[in-house]
């Protein structure tokens, strides 16, 4: 735990709240069954509403001349499970969740649960340590990747299908393959495709998920291919 709370910055208070963030309701301990929900979801939940007006505020703060529009293309980036996936793998915090033994060796690396455990933590943190301490986290992981992109980012669904219709192609096709892990851990894997061009998969916690996974490979390769 003081490694963890080295990583995350903040030492807590209760570190109950550091606990549950961790810990999935189906390897909650049987004591805690009754007194109150057991597992990440509540934090999950706040984390979620935290981290987004976090986020609206610093993009305000950023780019004062820019559009609404603009601004929640840049939101929905910042915010999206991929994002928070990537800061969960950079914390080390699939190692850390507390699942049961049957499904750990694939838990941990689903992208759906890093990111809600990451929510989970930064909902912990504005428990524990109140709005600034939330607000230091997200400003930590989530400055650099807010400066890294000068213009605001299109939904790769979006830019897929304007990719296609500049060339008098049909739009994207997306296809079901497969859902797999259980029912509380979905994996959903789908394929999109364009005519005359090799089709791309991906996988994530939700279909929309693993569409737009889908459409930003499919889109990289045909643009990194010169298409």
């Amino acid at each position: 735990m003081d490694e963890l709370e080295a990583r995350l910055g903040h030492a807590f208070a209760d570190r109950h709240l550091l606990d549950q963030a961790l810990t999935h309701r189906s390897a909650a301990p049987p004591a805690r069954r009754g007194r109150e929900p057991a597992g990440y979801e509540r934090l999950e939940f706040l984390g979620d509403r935290v981290l987004g007006l976090v986020v609206a505020e610093m993009l305000l703060e950023r780019f004062p001349r820019e559009a609404e529009g603009a601004l929640a293309r840049r939101h929905a980036d910042l915010v999206r499970q991929e994002t928070l996936a990537e800061i969960a793998i950079e914390l080390g915090l699939g190692a850390q969740v507390r699942l049961p033994a049957i499904e750990e060796r694939s838990a941990r690396t689903n992208p759906a649960l890093l990111a809600d455990v990451c929510e989970a933590i930064i909902g912990a943190l504005h428990l524990d340590g109140g709005i600034e301490a939330a607000r230091g986290f997200v400003v930590r992981h989530w400055e650099e990747r807010m400066a890294a992109k000068t213009a605001p980012p299109k939904d790769p669904k979006t830019a897929l299908q304007e990719w296609a219709q500049g060339r008098g192609l049909a739009l994207p096709v997306y296809r079901a393959v497969r859902t797999e892990g259980p029912p509380h851990l979905p994996m959903f894997t789908v394929e999109v495709e364009i005519a005359g061009h090799p089709p791309a998969e991906a996988s994530g916690g939700s279909k929309r998920a693993a569409e737009t996974v889908a459409a930003a490979v499919l889109l990289d390769r045909l643009t990194g291919a010169g298409a």
